[in-house]
């Protein structure tokens, strides 16, 4: 059997979507998806207040990023007492996770010697083969051919029903952060695109970046979608809801907006993004899905 330690979220409901939340060991301080990981021990910590404004959080970001200092602690000794045989890290973005770079180095103390696994994907298929690659190492090969299948076959519906009604393809402007502004980079074009639109200000793969407001009104955006990183819906709405209201953004207020729950559905390369596809489907052709429930998405105006 597996002791799995999961250094990042994704990784954790990548895990508990390959059915193996039983070989879980240990998982970081912000793992909070499936609920039963709740029970896990946490081996991270993080520098970061997250609840400080968002001004307040890329700050802080900036100033420990040009420290030197990590952005995040990890508990050596409790990492090498727990001997974990698959570690599961990213090589990806600093600001979200323990640098790989780390985890390499408390592995080398640790006998015998784990399997690293790092999470690479910047697009959807990267990340639909980060899954197949945790599942090789984990020993869940048959688990990941029934997961990527099941939602190919949910991808494919969604694309079926866009073509079959001949539904407008709509500019969509995804938001990560909102203070200062940070396009949605990475895999969230590709999820743009599968849910029915067209992404104004990112390309497939390609980082999130900075970006001014006046850039995001000259994309001409016909959909504006607040997915703060880290944040649940309603820390989306309530920060989205003041950023509207402001007169640097009154140009925007006869494009429809919403909030989605950025932490859950387009923060981590995982299972969910095929959720975020049906929720972006949800928004740009309301007749012809549900409505997206409560807790993913709100609408703003």
């Amino acid at each position: 059997m597996n002791r799995i330690l999961s250094l990042l979220p994704a990784g954790t409901e990548i895990v508990a979507a390959l059915n193996a939340v039983d070989e879980l060991v240990a998982i970081t301080h912000e793992c909070d998806y499936p609920p039963e990981v709740a029970k896990l021990p946490r081996v991270t910590s993080s520098a970061i207040d997250r609840d400080a404004s968002s001004s307040a959080i890329d700050d802080e970001v900036r100033r420990i990023s040009a420290s030197g200092a990590p952005m995040f602690a990890l508990e050596a000794d409790d990492v090498v007492r727990l001997a974990p045989s698959v570690i599961l890290t990213q090589a990806l973005c600093e600001v979200c996770a323990v640098s790989e770079g780390d985890v390499r180095d408390i592995a080398q103390v640790i006998s015998p010697a784990p399997k690293i696994v790092p999470l690479g994907g910047t697009t959807l298929d990267g990340v639909w083969a980060d899954i197949g690659n945790v599942a090789k190492a984990i020993g869940r090969s048959k688990e990941a051919a029934t997961l990527l299948e099941s939602i190919s076959t949910r991808l494919l519906l969604v694309h079926k029903a866009l073509k079959g009604a001949r539904a407008k393809r709509l500019r969509v402007a995804v938001i990560e952060w909102l203070d200062p502004l940070y396009s949605a980079g990475h895999w969230t074009p590709d999820v743009v695109r599968r849910g029915g639109g067209i992404d104004a200000i990112a390309e497939p793969g390609a980082h999130s970046v900075r970006m001014t407001v006046d850039q995001v009104r000259a994309a001409a955006p016909e959909l504006l979608l607040f997915a703060p990183c880290g944040f649940d819906v309603e820390r989306a709405e309530r920060e989205a809801s003041a950023l509207l209201a402001s007169d640097e953004w009154s140009w925007a207020r006869g494009i429809q907006a919403w909030a989605i729950d950025g932490n859950a559905l387009t923060s981590r390369p995982g299972p969910r993004l095929a959720d975020a596809v049906e929720v972006i489907a949800a928004i740009i052709a309301p007749t012809l899905f549900p409505a997206p429930a409560a807790h993913y998405a709100r609408r703003l105006q």
